[in-house]
């Protein structure tokens, strides 16, 4: 099995095994175990239940890190702001175990350097959809619409549906918030 396969196997079957028992309580030994791998074999690619976690982290920041470059370069019209959500939905649905991973565990995320620079990009990309001037409003509108694209990966893995729907619903609604704050 190529490298890049077996680090990520490592990384999927950790977030299972931190999801299903807690972060503090899976050891390096059980994730090898459910991977039917040594302990060794999964030491040559991580030394630490730290360092699979921020192996996740960096996997999650990346594309937001793409989209931040990306939405920079744009002009800073609504056109640009929409696709920057429809990019970081894409995202979010592409992470969404990290981040209940990270809902559930966030005194975990709090310890590690990563919780910190997740904020900063958080924030950043929100700096992204609005415009210093706008009215307060509107600044509430665009915070708004990046939280119901947060709230949307949580709290509707508990309302039935197709989750293709729920998505486009959620989608629909950030779009509305910042339509909205641009006056359109």
């Amino acid at each position: 099995m190529a490298r890049g396969n077996t680090r990520q196997r490592i990384q999927d079957v950790a977030l299972e095994l931190f999801a299903e028992q807690g972060y503090e309580k899976t050891s390096l030994r059980e994730i090898a175990e459910r991977l039917d791998v040594t302990k060794a074999a999964l030491y040559y690619h991580f030394k630490t239940k730290e360092d699979i976690l921020i192996g996740l982290f960096e996997d999650l920041t990346r594309p937001m890190d793409e989209l931040i470059a990306w939405a920079q370069e744009q002009p800073r019209t609504l056109e640009t702001r929409q696709e920057v959500l429809r990019r970081y939905q894409v995202a979010l649905v592409h992470a969404a175990p990290l981040y209940r991973f990270m809902q559930e565990n966030q005194a975990t995320v709090r310890e590690l350097s990563v919780g910190l620079t997740f904020k900063e990009r958080m924030l950043t990309l929100t700096e992204l959809i609005q415009e210093p001037d706008f009215a307060l409003k509107d600044k509430v509108r665009c915070i708004s619409a990046m939280f119901t694209m947060h709230a949307g990966m949580f709290f509707l893995q508990n309302v039935e549906g197709d989750p293709e729907e729920k998505h486009e619903a959620v989608l629909e609604v950030a779009l509305d918030l910042l339509a909205q704050a641009h006056g359109a």
